[in-house]
């Protein structure tokens, strides 16, 4: 099966992508390509898209990437949805404790009140007091 994505080149943190059409099995980077049809720069949202070569490649029976169908909806070389390419949120896996021998809690300290606090100044005043050398 036939597919359009984008293949990276560009140097490092200097990204640009050629819009190819390959073979579904192909890596991104083998360079075994049937046709370019065009680029994008991602810095610059700048692209490049041979629009009636993407359409004929679509109606030979080419699928489209995930990434490559939102960008040839916004482009309006095809009319749809747009899909999700994020992946999906999971909810973190509960690990099995049945295994695991059961927590005993530990007994809990029962809880002394605090004793009451003075006002802030007669505090103070009364560390400075108490701290003061007696002679």
């Amino acid at each position: 099966m036939l597919k359009i994505r984008m293949q990276r080149t560009g140097r490092t943190n200097m990204p640009t992508f050629r819009i190819i059409v390959t073979e579904h099995t192909e890596g991104p980077k083998t360079g075994n390509i049937v046709e370019k049809l065009g680029t994008y720069n991602p810095k610059t949202k700048e692209r490049n898209l041979n629009g009636e070569r993407i359409k004929y490649w679509l109606s030979v029976g080419a699928k489209a990437s995930g990434t490559m169908h939102n960008m040839l909806i916004t482009a309006g070389i095809i009319e749809g949805k747009k899909v999700n390419v994020l992946p999906k949120k999971s909810p973190p896996k509960k690990e099995e404790t049945a295994e695991v021998a059961p927590v005993t809690e530990a007994p809990k300290k029962e809880e002394v009140p605090a004793p009451e606090l003075k006002d802030d100044a007669k505090a103070a005043a009364e560390t400075v007091a108490a701290e003061a050398p007696q002679s």
